[in-house]
C-alpha cells in the first residue's frame, strides 16, 4: 500500500468519547507502525470538555498495543513517537470563532498549507450545527491540491424524509466528493472478499442466480444487550441502528450485478440498483421482539416500545433474484455473538442417495472469520452411503498476517480519497425506502414487540415462523 504524501491534519470532533480511545486512535496508530500515514501529520482531538495534550496523551495511550511489533521496547518508542503527534483542542461544537481557533491551531502545528480530515464523532443533534462552524470557519475550503473531508458516522436520520433533509443541508456545507458516510461493516475483511469471492472465482458465478440458490440469510446476532448505551440505542432500535445500515449493505454486495469496473461510482451504482429492486419490509413477514429486563435500564423509558430484535424476509426483484427469499435477522441479549451470511443451494432433484443435503455456503463475518462450504460425500466403508462435509477455511489459518480493523481500512482510504466502501447518497435513500414504511406503520400503531428472554434465540413466533408485527394486539 501507498502511502498518502502530502501533510495532513486528521482532527477527530468528539475526541472526548469511547469512539475516539477505542477505535480511532488506535486505527491510526497502527496504520502509523505500518507506515501507511504521511511523514507529517498530526491527530488533534476537539470536544467540549476541558484538557490539554498531555491528559489527552495519557487517556488514548492507554488503548495503543502493538499488533504488529513483537518487541515491547520498540513498541513503547513507536507509541511514543505516535503520542507526541496527538494534540488536543477545547472548543464548542457550535462555535465558528472556535473552529476558527482550531484552524490556527493547526497552522501552528503543521503549517498553513495541509490536507485536513475532520472526524465527526459527535452526537446526531448537533451534526448540523456543528458542520455550519467548520465551514463558517474556513476548514471546509479546498485550494489547488489540497483538500478537506468530513467522515459522519450512523445515524444517517431516522427515516427517508429526515436522512433526505440532511443529505441537503450537509449538501450546502460539503460537496458530496468531500462527505465520507462511514459503514465500519463494509471496512471488515469479509466482506470487502464479497466482491472477490462472487466475480473472481468462474465456480460461483453460473449459479450465483435463482436457478440454482434456494434462499439468502444475512444475520446479526449480539449476546449482550444495550447497556451502556441504551438511552442511544432506544431512540432508534435494531432496525435503524443495524438493518438499515450494515445488513442492507451486505445484502447489496450479496445481490449486486458485477460492476463494469471497480470505481466507486459504478460499485455504489450496482449497489443502488439492488437496493432500489428491494420491496419495502411487509409486516406480514416480519416479526419484532424486546428482550425482557430492557425497560428495566434507567435510560429507557418504561413504556418503551423499542425493538431490540427483528427478522424479516425482504424480497429482490431481479432476473437474478425473482422468488429467492432473503431473511434478515439481527437482535441483542441472544444466545451467540455471531454475523454471518448463509447462501442454501437448492436441493437435487432426482438424489440417488438418502440422507444428502442441501449444499449450503456460509460466510461467517464475526467473530472468527470464515468461509464454509457444506457438501455431500461418501462415508467411509463397505457401504455407498453419503454424509453432509464441510469445506472450512479460517482466515486466521489461511493468512498469516494479522487482519486490519475495519477503522483502519476506512480511515485509510479516506487519506487516499477512495470512497468505495463508504455510502453514496442515493444508496442511502434506497436504504431507507426498505425500512421506513414499516417503522412508520409500528409506530403509528404503537405495534409492542414480542417478548424474549435474555440469551434465548429471541421471540418464539420467529422461531416458529409465526410472522407477522406485534404480539397480538396494539398497546
Amino acid at each position: 500500500m501507498n502511502r498518502p504524501i502530502a501533510p495532513t491534519s486528521i482532527v477527530i470532533v468528539g475526541a472526548s468519547g469511547d469512539l475516539t480511545r477505542k477505535k480511532l486512535v488506535p486505527a491510526l496508530f497502527n496504520l502509523y507502525c505500518n507506515g501507511l500515514l504521511p511523514d507529517r501529520f498530526h491527530v488533534v482531538g476537539f470536544a467540549r470538555s476541558s484538557m490539554d495534550d498531555r491528559e489527552f496523551r495519557r487517556q488514548v495511550a492507554t488503548t495503543l498495543t502493538c499488533r504488529y511489533e513483537p518487541e515491547p521496547s520498540e513498541c513503547d518508542i513507536k507509541v511514543g513517537h505516535f503520542l507526541k503527534r496527538c494534540h488536543y483542542h477545547s472548543g464548542q461544537y457550535t462555535s465558528a470563532d472556535d473552529f476558527r481557533a482550531l484552524g490556527r491551531r493547526l497552522e501552528s502545528i503543521n503549517g498553513p498549507r495541509t490536507n485536513l480530515l475532520l472526524y465527526m464523532a459527535i452526537p446526531p443533534d448537533v451534526f448540523l450545527d456543528t458542520a455550519r462552524s467548520i465551514r463558517q470557519a474556513g476548514l471546509a475550503d479546498e485550494h489547488d491540491d489540497i483538500w478537506s473531508r468530513v467522515v459522519i458516522e450512523k445515524p444517517f436520520g431516522r427515516d427517508s424524509r429526515s436522512s433526505e433533509e440532511l443529505v441537503e443541508a450537509l449538501g450546502e456545507i460539503f460537496t458530496e466528493s468531500q462527505t465520507y458516510r462511514i459503514d465500519h461493516y463494509l471496512g471488515k475483511e469479509v466482506i470487502q472478499n464479497l466482491l472477490i469471492l462472487r466475480f473472481g472465482n468462474r465456480i460461483l458465478e453460473p449459479i450465483w442466480n435463482r436457478d440454482h440458490i434456494e434462499s439468502v440469510s444475512i444475520s446479526f446476532s449480539e449476546d449482550i444487550g444495550a447497556e451502556g448505551r441504551a438511552g442511544y440505542f432506544d431512540h432508534f432500535g435494531i432496525i435503524r441502528d443495524v438493518v438499515q445500515n450494515h445488513l442492507l449493505q451486505t445484502l447489496a454486495l450479496v445481490a449486486m450485478e458485477q460492476p463494469i469496473t471497480l470505481s466507486p461510482i459504478e460499485i455504489a451504482h450496482e449497489k443502488d440498483r439492488v437496493l432500489r429492486a428491494t420491496r419495502p419490509m411487509d409486516a406480514g413477514e416480519t416479526v419484532t421482539g424486546q428482550y425482557a429486563g430492557y425497560r428495566d435500564d434507567p435510560d429507557v423509558p418504561e413504556d418503551s416500545l423499542t425493538e431490540t430484535y427483528v427478522r424479516t424476509t425482504l424480497h429482490v426483484d431481479t432476473p437474478r433474484w425473482y422468488d429467492v427469499p432473503f431473511e434478515i435477522v439481527a437482535g441483542k441479549a441472544l444466545d451467540t455473538r455471531r454475523t454471518e451470511i448463509v447462501v442454501r443451494f437448492r436441493e437435487i432433484p432426482f438424489p440417488l442417495f438418502e440422507g444428502m443435503q442441501a449444499n449450503t455456503l456460509r460466510i461467517r463475518i464475526q467473530p472468527n472469520e470464515a468461509i464454509e462450504l457444506q457438501l455431500n460425500n461418501k462415508v467411509p466403508g463397505m457401504q455407498l452411503e453419503s454424509a453432509p462435509v464441510s469445506l472450512n477455511m479460517l482466515y486466521r489459518q489461511q493468512f498469516e498476517a494479522e487482519l486490519p480493523e475495519a477503522y483502519e481500512r476506512l480511515l485509510l482510504d479516506v487519506l487516499r480519497g477512495d470512497r468505495s466502501l463508504f455510502i453514496q447518497r442515493h444508496e442511502l435513500a434506497a436504504a431507507w425506502r426498505i425500512v421506513t414504511p414499516f417503522l412508520q406503520y409500528v409506530e403509528d400503531r404503537r405495534i409492542q414487540p414480542r417478548e424474549y428472554a435474555y440469551g434465548s434465540r429471541g421471540p418464539a413466533e420467529a422461531e416458529s415462523g409465526d410472522t407477522g408485527t406485534g404480539s397480538g394486539g396494539d398497546s
